[in-house]
């Protein structure tokens, strides 16, 4: 059992006052200025990290880093397709690995669920939507250096510290109490279904007198 200092110092440092205060969605503004500077180095940054600069990986990082919503692989494929419509899925796939692997992006699998990346590689944390998924980027300081002086727990090596929140979305929250306004439901196009077709009156018409014949 941990001793009572140490439950005074982690008591001290999970407090209300301590981590909840620095507590906060990430500034839009700031992660556009950010997404910006990013495009603007990525040439220097795989020049550096002997990555060739290829039109795929340009529209792959151009795609994430200005998306807010966390994408899936199917998702930043989509995207690219409208510039490259002849790249494929597991080049998209290969590319978003090669990203993570050297720095240029991070995993972040919400709920156990598909995995989807993100362009905001500074240490942040994140809280998302237990309905839809939603992800966002959530800013918190004061948990940021946690691991900063300790190199190993038990057996493991120690790499970062992410935080992940659970909740429920303001969208979520209002359809289920049935007040979400026309606009801000899907705005996927609907299914279109073929009609059944309908026998022109002249041939119902003939049907009919030889039915009676």
């Amino acid at each position: 059992m941990p001793s009572a200092g140490t439950s005074r110092r982690s008591s001290g440092l999970f407090s209300r006052k301590g981590v909840m205060r620095g507590l906060r969605l990430l500034d839009p503004q700031w992660r556009a200025n950010y997404s910006a500077q990013r495009l603007k180095e990525f040439v220097q940054r795989c020049r550096e990290r002997h990555l060739s600069v290829t039109p795929q990986r340009l529209a792959i990082i151009r795609a994430l880093v200005t998306a807010e919503d966390h994408p899936s692989a199917e998702e930043i494929c989509a995207v690219v397709r409208r510039t490259h419509p002849h790249v494929s899925l597991a080049t998209v796939h290969r590319i978003l690995e090669q990203f993570c692997q050297v720095g240029e992006a991070r995993k972040v699998t919400a709920l156990h669920g598909s995995a989807r990346y993100d362009g905001h590689v500074e240490p942040h944390h994140h809280v998302f939507c237990v309905r839809c998924r939603r992800v966002r980027d959530v800013e918190m300081p004061e948990l940021n250096g946690l691991i900063k002086d300790k190199e190993h727990l038990g057996e493991f090596e120690l790499l970062a510290c992410s935080l992940e929140i659970e909740g429920i979305c303001r969208r979520c929250r209002a359809m289920e109490q049935g007040l979400v306004p026309a606009s801000s439901r899907s705005t996927r196009a609907p299914v279109a279904r073929r009609r059944p077709r309908r026998a022109s009156a002249q041939k119902l018409g003939v049907a009919h007198r030889g039915a009676e014949q």
